[in-house]
């Protein structure tokens, strides 16, 4: 048995004990622990998926699986996946999905905000800080390209002096957020534009632009420059990533691999299973492309 494979057992081994303190099946984390991930895409997952988890019990799943991270997580957060080998790929930033940067009257305090994490996010060793767009609330799409480009600009410099990339989700308005602006690949690329820097990104959420405006595969391809993050998500639902569900993630995860991608793709679905550890393993093994 390999060094490398030892290690991995361990780690399964400390994550199973406290799983199982915590009531919870992790059937496959010994089984994940002889099978490295090949790691052509580096994977995450998001914390608020698994309220059943404390966050030690999710890293521990975490590191014995092969991801690199535990992500959507405050300042006071980070320390704990750093304990575990892990970085948290997407930090929480400065302001609520529905309050963002599309409002003038938002920017002072955002940007406010924004001043103060960056430096912590740098510090942290951390790659990126997740921004939001804002509702509509009547407003045209031309103008909140604007407005928020407006707003980014002034913090564009020290994220640019840090090398923290801020990255905006894209977010259906359809079903799971109402009215919000940055809604369309076509809307986020703009901004980019706008924006103008290589520090500004878009959060490309395969869940929120499968209900949108699908053509997934494509669009990646032809986005691919203004894309910094992806998070995963059965659709519809959010749950498992599995034949339930309507996207081919194998294919979506080779065809990431294949534009030369080098950021981190974060596993952001609601388990249905019981085994918690079981949905996670087997999603960071079809997207291991």
């Amino acid at each position: 048995m390999s060094i490398e494979i030892s290690r991995r057992s361990a780690l399964a081994g400390v994550a199973t004990a406290g799983l199982a303190a915590a009531g919870l099946t992790p059937s496959t984390t010994v089984m994940a622990a002889t099978a490295p991930l090949k790691g052509k895409l580096k994977q995450s997952v998001c914390k608020w998926c698994y309220p059943n988890l404390t966050l030690d019990q999710l890293c521990e799943a975490a590191k014995a699986i092969g991801l690199q991270s535990v992500e959507l997580l405050s300042e006071n957060e980070w320390d704990t996946v750093k304990k575990y080998g892990l970085t948290c790929a997407m930090a929480n930033g400065p302001g609520p999905i529905g309050d963002g940067w599309n409002t003038v009257a938002n920017h002072d305090k955002l940007v406010k905000e924004s001043e103060r994490l960056l430096p912590l996010v740098k510090a942290a060793g951390l790659p990126n800080m997740i921004v939001f767009s804002g509702n509509r609330r009547g407003m045209a799409d031309a103008e909140g390209i604007e407005t928020c480009a407006k707003g980014l600009k002034r913090i564009m410099p020290l994220a640019e002096q840090l090398g923290v990339t801020v990255c905006m989700e894209l977010l259906n308005s359809k079903r799971s957020h109402k009215d919000y602006q940055c809604d369309h690949t076509a809307w986020g690329a703009e901004l980019c534009k706008r924006v103008g820097s290589n520090r500004f990104k878009l959060l490309y959420d395969i869940f929120h632009m499968q209900i949108m405006e699908g053509d997934v595969v494509d669009t990646i391809r032809e986005n691919i420059q203004y894309i910094g993050h992806f998070h995963t998500g059965g659709v519809p639902g959010r749950a498992e990533i599995d034949d339930t569900q309507e996207l081919n993630y194998r294919r979506i995860a080779q065809a990431v691999v294949d534009t030369g991608f080098t950021g981190y793709y974060a596993h952001e679905f609601i388990p249905r299973s019981k085994d918690v550890v079981a949905s996670l393993t087997k999603a960071a093994q079809l997207c291991d492309v």
